[in-house]
């Protein structure tokens, strides 16, 4: 699996806030096998009051995502890309621009904008949308190379709202690496994720205020594992009716 251009071994994505220390989040960063974690700007303060965190996600030694959640508007969410690009160092960006602050829907139109500006800037693009194909398109145009639709709301933990969408976006864009990004409550929500033939899953809630972190955090990666392999083997349709295992012809006759 790439994303632009980069080797990523380990499907599974996974975000750094809500977790009770920056203890707790490094150890359950090593029991998901993660290469890839995402923070926002805003972690990181003028007072330097983010230090301890960062220097703790320096620890992992994954990559970081670094993102513009909470940003409201296309200037807002432009801006705190060119500080975080410049802060860690990084082209990378999960791009957010959030519509609606009930359901932390994707504002589809300020997030292709914003796209589209950040690509002619040489930003790779992560960007958190809905499940909608021609929103998918329009973002492609943009210059991005990943879509990231959402399973459900932003920390709801309702798994997938609309895994028909889904499954219709990997048909859609069978070239294109897809993520899913928030909703995902439980390991089943992973697995099916994948079943869909997603490429990864992003997740944060769900691990940082589960009882046992890395307990679960483990759990995630190895539904997630079990859930590609599952699409890999090409498994059965869904049937209507019942068919038997055990073939009728040869079964012995009784008068």
């Amino acid at each position: 699996m790439e994303f632009y251009g980069t080797e990523i071994t380990s499907r599974l994505l996974l975000g750094t806030a809500q977790y009770p220390s920056p203890a707790v989040l490094a150890e359950a960063a090593k029991s998901s096998g993660t290469e890839i974690i995402t923070v926002s700007l805003r972690r990181e303060t003028a007072d330097g009051s983010g230090t301890a965190f960062w220097q703790e996600l320096q620890k992992t030694g994954c990559r970081i995502l670094p993102n513009t959640a909470g940003c409201h508007s296309v200037q807002e969410a432009v801006t705190t890309a060119r500080m975080a690009r410049e802060l860690f160092d990084t082209p990378w960006i999960k791009l957010e621009v959030i519509g609606h602050s009930d359901t932390l829907q994707p504002d589809v139109f300020g997030l292709v904008e914003a796209a589209r500006i950040l690509s002619s800037e040489g930003f790779q693009v992560f960007p958190y949308t809905t499940d909608d194909l021609v929103v998918g398109e329009k973002l492609l145009e943009a210059g991005c190379e990943v879509l990231m639709p959402w399973g459900a709301p932003i920390g709801s933990g309702q798994g997938l709202r609309n895994p028909d969408a889904l499954r219709a976006m990997r048909g859609h864009f069978p070239g294109v690496p897809l993520i899913v990004d928030a909703g995902i409550g439980r390991p089943s929500d992973a697995a099916q994720a994948m079943e869909l033939g997603m490429d990864a899953v992003l997740l944060n809630t769900a691990v940082a205020k589960a009882g046992d972190p890395a307990g679960m955090a483990r759990a995630m990666a190895l539904a997630v594992e079990a859930g590609r392999a599952g699409f890999a083997a090409d498994p059965m349709e869904r049937r209507d009716m019942a068919v038997p295992s055990t073939p009728v012809l040869g079964m012995a006759e009784f008068a």
